[in-house]
């Protein structure tokens, strides 16, 4: 075929959409990305952007594997497909962003800002998302919500630990551990009346089951929680017993709440 025929046949393939013109890649990838907010399947593996403020861009199916993306304003993007395996968005604010189809290995979304975003169930099963905020339920399994509360009570971040454990009941709310788990949560954080409720609802739920040692130890545990005095203890020996009963019941029930499970596969 004559190489004229060839070039036209070439051009017409060219704009019918039969054949795609190359994704940018490298320093033209990223100019165009800075420039513009829109580089759709763009070649930005490795690429640093610390601090961008790339809000409402238009990355869907970018391939941006292993780039340092921390602290970078991403709120709107569009990030539909986009390989982000073993990138670093710690301290990211990811606020509204589209994740749908995102490939999120060994991704780093540690403190990251995930309030409205939005994401595949389970999606952060193989990402560190340790003190990101604005996490739901679906984003996660049930082992991956309770499993994370453990780790954070284990740090003595209570807070945490409350949020995550409550993130676990909404995904699975006959699981009696996890609001055994929120319980000692709350009462570590002075909430006595919240946690009295969640000891007293995982009783019934193990009860339901027919573990009814389980189920008497949490309306011992109530019941001891009901009898605390409001005043700080004052140290003496009355006041000291009392505080030491409380801290034996929360560690006994410790076995029962601080139970890891395996991702559900």
């Amino acid at each position: 075929m004559p190489l004229h025929i060839r070039l036209g046949l070439a051009v017409v393939l060219l704009c019918s959409g039969t054949v795609s013109p190359a994704a940018p890649k490298g320093d033209e990838a990223l100019i165009q990305l800075l420039q513009t907010k829109q580089c759709r399947q763009c070649q930005l593996a490795d690429v640093n952007l610390v601090h961008a403020q790339l809000q409402d861009a238009d990355l869907e199916g970018a391939k941006l594997q292993r780039a340092n993306l921390s602290q970078v304003r991403l709120d709107g993007a569009n990030l539909r497909g986009a390989d982000l395996s073993y990138t670093s968005l710690h301290g990211a604010s990811l606020r509204g962003a589209n994740l749908q189809g995102s490939r999120l290995v060994g991704t780093d979304l540690r403190e990251v800002d995930l309030t409205g975003a939005v994401l595949d169930p389970n999606a952060l099963e193989q990402a560190h998302w340790g003190g990101a905020v604005g996490l739901q339920a679906t984003t996660q399994s049930y082992a991956a919500l309770h499993n994370a509360g453990v780790t954070a009570a284990e740090s003595d971040r209570w807070s945490d630990a409350e949020e995550l454990f409550g993130l676990a009941i909404l995904k699975q709310p006959e699981s009696a551990e996890s609001w055994v788990a929120r319980g000692i949560s709350r009462e570590q954080l002075g909430k006595r009346p919240l946690a009295i409720q969640d000891f007293n609802y995982a009783s019934q739920l193990y009860a339901k089951n027919g573990a009814n040692e389980a189920a008497e130890q949490l309306t011992i545990a109530a019941l001891s929680l009901q009898d605390k005095p409001n005043n700080q203890p004052s140290g003496n020996g009355a006041g000291s017993a009392v505080l030491n009963g409380l801290l034996s019941t929360s560690q006994a029930l410790l076995p029962m709440a601080m139970k890891l499970f395996l991702p559900a596969l």
